[in-house]
């Protein structure tokens, strides 16, 4: 997620903290084109497969008080 080839004034963190993971998505932005309309619909959990996360984003989330309190 951390891409460590960016030269930063800060010392990178390795585990990532919410500050690097919106630098991250900053960045990304830009690569990501927006459809003009979405027809988003819910999907039921059961129809979704193959999702894994990773132990360190999981537990950003989980620290994060939207997701895991």
């Amino acid at each position: 997620m951390t891409n460590l080839k960016v030269h930063a004034s800060a010392p990178a963190d390795l585990d990532g903290d919410l500050a690097s993971l919106r630098g991250d998505c900053a960045r990304m932005a830009p690569h990501w084109a927006v459809p003009d309309h979405s027809d988003a619909r819910p999907v039921p959990p059961s129809l979704i497969h193959g999702v894994t996360v990773p132990k360190k984003s999981a537990r950003l989330l989980d620290a994060m008080s939207d997701y895991g309190d």
